[in-house]
């Protein structure tokens, strides 16, 4: 097993800067990971904060946290989507500011039991809870159309149904088990670019999105954000891909007011339109400055995007 390298989380300054931590606030770490965001804030002022985390590994890692910074960091186990229901045991209901860290944390890619990673040949895994069905059941179980699906709409694979059909054609012979296994399979379907990356990794991270729904868990992330967040308080995220990055947008422009009309010819404003819940404080995206992404490349997919919310009541309906 690999040693585990420590996890540098993008854009934190920029981030944490946003959330505007102050002396009596309440935050939400809703992607607490190793820890590095709760350190932060808790750090920035004299706040309590409320990690979540659905890894075991992350929640039995964090426990030395929880004790450095006594009684001020409280550490719970779920998916930061349910965030609203898991705050019900917690004496509170509004908080200040929520933050979110979205994708893989570098230890659960280092860990190659963990089976995340294509670099490192571990069990076809992929879970972040540990339950459920894994990486393994997705590729052995599912249709080929329903493969192709998945890496074409959660990957952008563009040759989805080429890798879909050498999937399956390859597990006729074998029970797909390893990811050195899947990547080769994938490797022989998806010709290597010019761009240096590796042709597995569009279809590694479709599996992974659709073994844990993180495109579910993101948009009821933000609507129990809305939910949450105190008149003022701040919904600060941080993508790391087209996907994720468009769902944070679209939910930010609907609940700020600013969404396009359905079509050119009717108001912009609509009179009945429920008031703007949020107010989008980031008009463009922020990224990581060219010294962040020399130090590690990961960032420089990164978007950071931040809204503040209103008096107004929360709104029904669909994240996006």
């Amino acid at each position: 097993m690999q040693a585990h390298t420590a996890h540098i989380p993008v854009l934190m300054r920029e981030a944490v800067e946003a959330l505007a931590p102050h002396d009596g606030g309440i935050y939400v770490d809703g992607t607490f990971g190793r820890g590095g965001y709760s350190r932060a804030i808790l750090n920035a002022a004299n706040t309590r904060v409320i990690a979540i985390d659905r890894d075991p590994e992350a929640i039995e890692a964090g426990q030395k946290l929880v004790a450095e910074f006594a009684p001020r960091l409280t550490l719970l186990q779920g998916p930061f989507g349910a965030m609203d229901v898991l705050l019900t045991g917690q004496s509170t209901n509004q908080v200040d500011g929520i933050a979110l860290d979205l994708g893989v944390s570098s230890p659960q890619l280092d860990n190659a039991e963990r089976g995340f990673s294509f670099s490192h040949d571990g069990p076809l895994d992929m879970r972040m809870s540990r339950s459920g069905p894994s990486a393994a059941d997705v590729v052995n179980e599912m249709s080929e159309n329903e493969l192709a699906d998945i890496l074409y709409t959660l990957g952008e694979e563009r040759l989805s149904r080429r890798v879909a059909r050498n999937i399956v054609e390859a597990r006729i012979e074998t029970r797909i088990t390893r990811t050195a296994q899947l990547a080769d399979i994938i490797r022989r379907a998806v010709p290597r670019s010019g761009d240096g990356i590796d042709p597995a990794t569009r279809s590694f991270q479709a599996l992974r999105i659709h073994v844990n729904d993180e495109m579910g868990e993101l948009k009821r992330a933000l609507i129990a954000s809305e939910i949450l967040l105190k008149p003022n308080g701040r919904l600060v995220v941080v993508s790391f891909h087209s996907l994720e990055d468009r769902v944070v947008k679209e939910f930010m422009r609907k609940r700020s007011g600013n969404a396009p009309a359905v079509s050119r010819h009717l108001p912009a404003n609509d009179q009945n339109a429920p008031a703007p819940s949020f107010n989008i404080l980031t008009k463009k995206p922020q990224t990581a400055d060219a010294d962040e992404t020399a130090a590690n490349p990961r960032a420089r997919s990164a978007k950071l995007r931040v809204a503040e919310r209103t008096a107004a009541p929360a709104q029904k309906g669909v994240a996006a």
